[in-house]
């Protein structure tokens, strides 16, 4: 496949940004951006097990993704994470990663990453490196592979460890993300932290989040992190630290492995005071907020002209609506999901 275009001005602009700034003050600087809505997973907490996925028109084509990333960081982006569903399912998505690793090149974008089940990376690892990527995160709740095909539905542990060994041979940073599941794995936790570490892993311990019908109760399913970390704090000495990685998390070093443990509390801690992220799903659709309806379509900026003048204002109007904060909650009277979009579709 050849390279994706170019443009000139475009690249002018990354070199000179503009910053995004929202109404509260809080500068964007990081943009995760959904390449497909589908996965070889189907995760509990993800996915319904038949999922109806978009018609092939509707997504963004890989140069239609090229341009608008390019587009973010002619703003001021610095930091741009690809997404799914699976992103590494996306036929030619090596071709994208290998045109955007132009901005790492020139200097106009920090990192390059992915979240990713690690189903793929035995063929796509030393691509990735090859092509700037420095650190990936890859989606494991448990190391039981009975309970982990129950969780995905139909993933294949080893293939998934595998992944990760093919990770970590061509020099890629890892950070585990477990999501806690209460009745599930919440009895493994423990035994996470001290694989993850012991490979030289972070681990990033994640709340359920309430988007999607999934066919679970989200009551069956959340497991407040407070009660997580009090018991890994009977077991562990956790010393909190000021780590930051762009995103959400909030990080303990754990005196006993000397590895990181971080937090992901969306429910009960609100993290948005300090937001710098935006996302985009595969159609093109822009969430100022993850926890929040409102959207933007830039698809429709981005196929009414060549020019990008159109997709720049679109932008700039977007982020003017971006919220302080999320509304995340469980309905526990109707057992409802907070939002009716599945997390796949936004991207995580």
């Amino acid at each position: 496949m050849t390279d994706l275009p170019t443009s000139e001005l475009e690249l002018d602009r990354a070199a000179h940004p503009v910053p995004l700034v929202d109404p509260f003050g809080r500068a964007i600087s990081y943009l995760r951006v959904s390449v497909t809505d589908r996965c070889d997973f189907r995760c509990v907490y993800c996915m319904s097990e038949n999922m109806s996925f978009l018609p092939k028109a509707d997504i963004l084509s890989l140069e239609e993704l090229d341009r608008l990333c390019t587009a973010f960081i002619a703003k001021g982006v610095r930091k741009l994470r690809l997404t799914g569903g699976e992103p590494l399912v996306r036929r030619g998505i090596m071709t994208l990663f290998a045109s955007l690793s132009r901005h790492l090149a020139s200097g106009a974008l920090d990192e390059l990453t992915l979240t990713t089940n690690g189903s793929q990376l035995p063929k796509y690892a030393a691509d990735l490196a090859r092509h700037g990527v420095r650190r990936i995160n890859v989606s494991l709740d448990t190391l039981d592979p009975d309970r982990f095909r129950a969780i995905t539905r139909w993933g294949d542990l080893d293939q998934v460890l595998a992944g990760i060994k093919a990770a970590q041979s061509a020099g890629l940073a890892i950070k585990i993300n477990a999501v806690a599941l209460k009745g599930v794995n919440e009895d493994e936790l423990a035994h996470l932290v001290e694989w993850t570490h012991g490979q030289g892993m972070d681990l990033t311990i994640i709340e359920v989040m309430p988007l999607g019908d999934v066919g679970e109760g989200r009551l069956d399913q959340y497991l407040p992190l407070s009660m997580v970390r009090a018991r890994l704090a009977e077991r562990f000495t956790l010393h909190d630290i000021d780590y930051r990685t762009g995103g959400p998390a909030r990080y303990v070093r754990v005196a006993e492995t000397g590895g990181r443990l971080g937090f992901i509390t969306p429910l009960t801690h609100n993290f948005c005071e300090s937001c710098n992220r935006v996302r985009i799903t595969c159609t093109g659709t822009l969430f100022m907020c993850l926890g929040q309806e409102d959207a933007a379509d830039l698809r429709a900026a981005l196929r009414a002209s060549e020019s990008n003048d159109l997709l720049h204002l679109a932008i700039e109007e977007a982020i003017a609506r971006k919220p302080k904060g999320h509304d995340f909650v469980i309905d526990r009277r109707h057992q409802r999901p907070a939002l009716a979009r599945h997390m796949s579709v936004t991207g995580g």
